[in-house]
């Protein structure tokens, strides 16, 4: 009997951060999304919900990211923040569009 065999295994990770994402805390934001993809990690969930705030920085880190995975062929989703005005600034920035965004992990995660 002939077969072939295919087996794919998909790196899925999960990032939440915990406090605000700014100027002083993205880089380290950063450095560690940077450490994951250089792993070889390509799918990513960043789950924005117990983030209060983020500034151009974070955004800037969550793009820098986007923009590495894809080339890997991979993809970044995001979980909406519960926080209003977190919310608010990814719907002004049009990151909503940018980004496939998720009411929670497991929708995004399914997303991938």
């Amino acid at each position: 009997m002939q077969l072939e065999l295919t087996e794919h295994i998909v790196r899925i990770a999960v990032v939440r951060p915990l406090e605000r994402v700014d100027a002083f805390t993205a880089p380290q934001l950063r450095e560690r999304l940077d450490a994951l993809s250089g792993e070889g990690t390509k799918h990513f969930v960043i789950d924005l919900s117990a983030t209060p705030f983020m500034d151009s920085a974070g955004m800037a880190a969550l793009v820098s990211l986007l923009k590495r995975a894809r080339q890997a062929g991979g993809e970044v989703v995001l979980v909406w923040p519960t926080d209003e005005a977190a919310r608010r600034v990814l719907h002004l920035t049009k990151f909503d569009r940018v980004f496939p965004m998720f009411d929670d992990v497991q929708s995004a995660v399914n997303h991938l």
